[in-house]
């Protein structure tokens, strides 16, 4: 029996529901026109884009308040705790620019250049992100450094104490809505971003303690918080870094690996699963998977069983957008099967 293969791409509308395994429904699927790269999909996608865009916007305004009204009291009052935890509100909300960037690249169409679209300017501005932070860190570690060498008084002490708290609640609201919609579309940059703006509104707290520290005579406080926060700065850099890392790795979580596994098991037809490969892309998930199917099989057989499983794949995998499924014959599995079967079939023509 010669060897055959059925590769299905795409992915099935959210509004269907799970295949029943009857005739009936086998066949009205045969006859059915339908797509695997449906509109609902993609309008998922882009609805995510949107999300992204708008979190980032709302950001840019909450955080640009807060750094303008730091900003005054830095002039004020001299401190070097408050300009750093300024310098770093500014950071944070200037990065919602490249983000929006991305996002608005990510929506375009993919192309023969570009197959797999243009998501990956996610991950791009991903890396702008790191660049600021470690910025912000060098500029507030240096101001502090200058200042504990050449102490100055800190004034307008109580100013100073209510810009800290509002830089704390400007930030912490922010990273929440932030961190929220990037693990609901699955940006990492986004995440990556609220984290940054969650640590920013703890070291704005520690400029409540400068200016505690000022109040009773420490004037030495201000530029040790200042430094404090810089190593605060640092550690949110570790971990914005580790995340894009992983990204541009192409790292996933195991779990979702395991959770493709087992949906593929379960469709009727599939014997075993021998590779299943993610990817992100962006925000959304991209995989490729291996099945083994009854040798016996025809091809219109074999590619309903892909079909499905591409379908069931979509359904049971957060984020995933996109599937293609390559179908082996259960008497030619292997990784080397291809190259022999490649092989012999030159040698026969």
């Amino acid at each position: 029996m010669s060897t055959y293969s059925a590769v299905v791409s795409g992915s099935h509308s959210d509004h269907e529901h799970e295949h029943r395994r009857s005739g009936w429904h086998r066949l009205k699927h045969a006859l059915t026109p339908h797509s695997h790269d449906s509109a609902g999909k993609v309008d998922s996608a882009m609805e995510s884009s949107r999300d992204g865009l708008r979190a980032l916007w709302i950001s840019l305004v909450v955080l640009g308040a807060t750094a303008a009204i730091q900003v005054v009291i830095v002039l004020l009052s001299g401190s070097v705790a408050l300009l750093g935890d300024t310098l770093h509100n500014v950071a944070d909300a200037l990065t919602a620019v490249p983000l929006g960037v991305a996002f608005l690249v990510g929506r375009r169409a993919a192309t023969r250049a570009y197959t797999y679209g243009f998501g990956r300017a996610e991950d791009l501005a991903g890396i702008l992100i790191i660049v600021v932070i470690a910025a912000s860190a060098v500029l507030a570690g240096w101001t502090a450094v200058v200042r504990l060498l050449d102490p100055e008084p800190m004034t307008h002490i109580p100013w100073v104490a209510a810009a800290g708290v509002v830089g704390f609640v400007g930030n912490e609201v922010v990273a929440r809505y932030r961190i929220s919609v990037g693990r609901r579309i699955g940006s990492a940059a986004l995440v990556a971003d609220g984290l940054h703006a969650r640590t920013d509104g703890f070291t704005s707290l520690a400029v409540v303690l400068a200016a505690a520290g000022a109040w009773i005579g420490w004037q030495w406080a201000d530029p040790v918080v200042g430094l404090a926060i810089t190593v605060a700065i640092l550690f949110v850099l570790k971990d914005a870094a580790r995340e894009i890392y992983r990204r541009l790795m192409d790292a996933v979580d195991p779990a979702l690996i395991d959770a493709a596994d087992a949906s593929l098991r379960r469709v009727a037809g599939v014997r075993d699963v021998s590779r299943i490969r993610m990817r992100w892309i962006g925000h959304r998930l991209h995989a490729e998977a291996d099945i083994v199917v009854d040798a016996d099989l025809s091809l219109i057989q074999a590619h309903e069983v892909a079909a499905d499983a591409e379908h069931q794949l979509t359904h049971h995998v957060p984020r995933l957008t996109g599937a293609t499924v390559h179908t082996d014959p259960a008497c030619h599995v292997g990784p080397d099967h291809h190259e022999g079967l490649s092989h012999r079939r030159q040698l026969a023509t």
